[in-house]
């Protein structure tokens, strides 16, 4: 019998957790440091990567992910290295995807030339905002004409290229919003990931917002707008929203992601990464230790994960629950059954269709443009008393 995760396929993630500098709105796991010793850093990957191929030997990769941080401020050859041992120790599928992050202000040509010939397949770029006022403010060490010369530079060299927006900022109008995003359907893309900002607690913008200091954040009314803008904007465009913040042309999607919304497994390398892996029909949830000096000493030493906690077949169908309804393509109520034990609440889908929040999709239950909106009081609703 095929196992659960087989539905969502198989992935890995590395994490990069260096910066240039660190954005006041991100709450990622990321430092700046001054002295980088990637060699040592080469090593600890590789170390990683044997210890998880021993444990999940002969499956099918179906994609890599080099997130942060800044990968590309990794060493083109460090990334080469662990590609060639990822394809040693894995049969790689034949669309085998290898994402790298990049930052405009770590591009150069030679070094995008260099990630692509040791096999990196598609650039996901933190472009974040095309005015410089706005790039100010976000903390971003790059221009605009850094930012289109980065993208026209991956644009040559990769096949798929993907940046990200960050709209709701301070001072935007919906007006302003409209033509930036416009501009950035321009540039021949077909991948674009919008988020609206947030402001997380531990952040710079968390302790400037609760001390009164972050003025001009449009209301709740307004930042709706631009979401529903954002649609209607991208759909003619032909970038539809196969998920609450990503849009892409038919093809385009990014199939790594879509391991973690279709609740694969995927293996989390680098510290204070995550992973769901299922072992000997168990599903765990890992997690490593965040600091990266005691990532990197634990990986020579003995086990650089902080946990790896059993997951119940109840907490498994949350999670499906809650990464699946993001996706257009919703959810398989059966699946849910079969993981949970218990059905969803057909009294809640009910209402939730009638209200146009939910609707089936032949045998698949998906939120609508509206249930994606509001997807979290939908989930609430969903789940099993």
């Amino acid at each position: 019998m095929a196992e659960d995760w087989q539905a969502g396929g198989f992935g890995l993630y590395i994490h990069w957790p260096f910066c240039q500098a660190k954005c006041p709105y991100c709450d990622f796991n990321s430092h700046v440091a001054r002295d980088i010793d990637q060699s040592r850093w080469l090593r600890a990957y590789l170390s990683e990567i044997d210890r998880y191929g021993e444990m999940l030997s002969g499956r099918v990769l179906n994609s890599v992910f080099f997130g942060g941080g800044t990968p590309s401020l990794m060493n083109p050859d460090v990334v080469a290295a662990i590609l060639d041992r990822v394809r040693r120790t894995w049969p790689a599928a034949n669309d085998l995807e290898v994402t790298l992050e990049a930052n405009p202000g770590s591009v150069e040509a030679g070094k995008f030339r260099a990630f692509s010939q040791g096999g990196v397949s598609r650039i996901s770029m933190g472009v974040q905002a095309l005015n410089d006022r706005d790039l100010k403010r976000l903390g971003r060490i790059h221009s605009v004409a850094e930012a289109k010369q980065a993208f026209d530079i991956a644009r040559e060299t990769f096949g798929r290229v993907s940046f990200d927006l960050i709209y709701a900022r301070q001072d935007q109008t919906l007006d302003d919003w409209r033509s930036e995003l416009g501009e950035a359907l321009a540039m021949a893309i077909d991948h674009l990931s919008l988020y609206q900002l947030t402001i997380e607690q531990g952040t710079a913008f968390g302790d400037r917002y609760a001390a009164g200091r972050l003025r001009g954040l449009p209301e709740d009314d307004l930042a709706a707008d631009m979401y529903q803008a954002t649609q209607e904007i991208c759909d003619t465009a032909g970038l539809g929203a196969y998920e609450v913040s990503n849009h892409a042309r038919p093809g385009s999607e990014s199939r790594h992601n879509m391991i973690y919304w279709r609740y694969g497994d995927y293996v989390g390398i680098g510290p204070g990464a995550h992973g769901r892996i299922t072992r000997n029909g168990q599903r765990f949830a890992t997690e490593a230790f965040s600091s990266p000096e005691r990532w990197l000493i634990s990986t020579e030493r003995v086990n650089p994960e902080k946990r790896a906690l059993p997951l119940s077949g109840p907490d498994q169908a949350t999670e499906y629950l809650l990464m699946g309804l993001r996706i257009s393509g919703g959810i398989d109520p059966a699946r849910f059954t079969a993981l949970s034990g218990a059905p969803l609440n057909t009294n809640a889908i009910t209402h939730l269709e009638e209200i146009g929040m939910v609707e089936y999709r032949g045998a698949r239950l998906c939120a609508t443009r509206r249930g994606r909106a509001v997807l979290n009081a939908v989930i609430r609703d969903l789940l099993p008393d």
